[in-house]
Parts: C-alpha cells; sequence; structure tokens
C-alpha cells in the first residue's frame, strides 16, 4: 500500500527557509503552478471521513488523486492513491464533467506556486515544497512515501529535518480545509 507521510508548516519568510535549504545540501528542483480542483462524494461527506478527492493541473497534465483519512494526530499520514490522466484542458473538463455526471459535487479551487527540493536525509531522499498558496500564505511540506512497515520510520525523518530547519506548529489540515476555513 502507498502511504503518504507528510508534514507541512506555515512561514513567515519563505526566502529565509530557501537559503536554509541550500545550507543543508537541498537540491533545487522544479517550479511549477498547479491547480488542485476538489470534488465531495454523492453519498458521504469527505469533510466527515476526513478523505480527500482531487483533478491536479500542472501546466497540461492532469492527474485524479484519492487521499484516505489520516492515519495519526501529528502528521499528515494516510492512504494515496494517484492516477495520471491524458493530458490537456479538455481531458480535465471531460474528467470533471464524469465526476459530476455522477453526482460528485465541486468543492472548491486552490491554486499554487510550487518550488520543489530534494534533499538526502538520514539515508532516504526527502521531497521538499514551498508552497505559496492563494488566499493562505507560504507553507513548506515535507514528504516521503512509504509502505506499512516503514512509516514510522519515516515520521521520525520529517521530525528531524523539521527540528533541523527549526519548524515547530505542524498544520495537519490540507490546503482545502485551510481555505474552506477563511471562505466560511
Amino acid at each position: 500500500m502507498h502511504i503518504e507521510v507528510e508534514q507541512k508548516f506555515p512561514l513567515v519568510d519563505s526566502e529565509a527557509i530557501d537559503r536554509r535549504l541550500a545550507e543543508i545540501g537541498a537540491c533545487r528542483g522544479s517550479e511549477m503552478a498547479q491547480v488542485d480542483h476538489y470534488f465531495n462524494h454523492p453519498t458521504r461527506d469527505f469533510a466527515q471521513t476526513d478523505e480527500a478527492l482531487r483533478l491536479r493541473q500542472i501546466g497540461e497534465a492532469n492527474f485524479v488523486t484519492y487521499k484516505g483519512p489520516k492515519f495519526d494526530v501529528a502528521t499528515k499520514t494516510r492512504r494515496e492513491l494517484e492516477l495520471p490522466l491524458p493530458v490537456g484542458a479538455a481531458m480535465a473538463e471531460s474528467f470533471t464533467e464524469l465526476l459530476l455526471a455522477l453526482g460528485f459535487r465541486k468543492v472548491a479551487t486552490v491554486r499554487k506556486l510550487r518550488r520543489v527540493f530534494h534533499l538526502f536525509w538520514e539515508g532516504t531522499e526527502i521531497e521538499i515544497a514551498l508552497d505559496e498558496v492563494e488566499r493562505l500564505g507560504a507553507f513548506l511540506e515535507m514528504e516521503l512515501v512509504a509502505d506499512e512497515a516503514g512509516v514510522d520510520a519515516a515520521k521520525q525523518r520529517l521530525t528531524s529535518l523539521a527540528a533541523e530547519l527549526q519548524l515547530t506548529d505542524s498544520e495537519r489540515r490540507s490546503y482545502l480545509e485551510l481555505l474552506l476555513a477563511v471562505v466560511k
């Protein structure tokens, strides 16, 4: 089973954390705009079940992602299934139309600019993202993918890296949850 182990932190100064990442050896990867369209199930409320269904657009690329309920109260560890869809805006529109025809409801759209970094930390490559999220501000996300046996070790690595970066006050809510709280 594919399990995403993630920690997210709100940032006051994303440029300072960018410099700190360079100091500890993180390699800067790509920068991209991401548009995430979230949908709710026709017969169960994903806000209540702590699940998510997302259509992500990165340029012409499209991905559909299901995220299961979070496993614990300290991190955003959860099952994740992500599948690529054919490229192009027409495919994203057609997939949205399919979901709506099946009774799914569009919840919200989250837009962000993401700068990706890769860091080899405690024997494992960690993906780090500095996000500028429309209407929410700046965040740092750290993510590892693990199988069930490796979840605890992945959590420990992320906790260790957060301490090294002097990051506190991990945010467990998704960008969708944060955005919906602002909109209310």
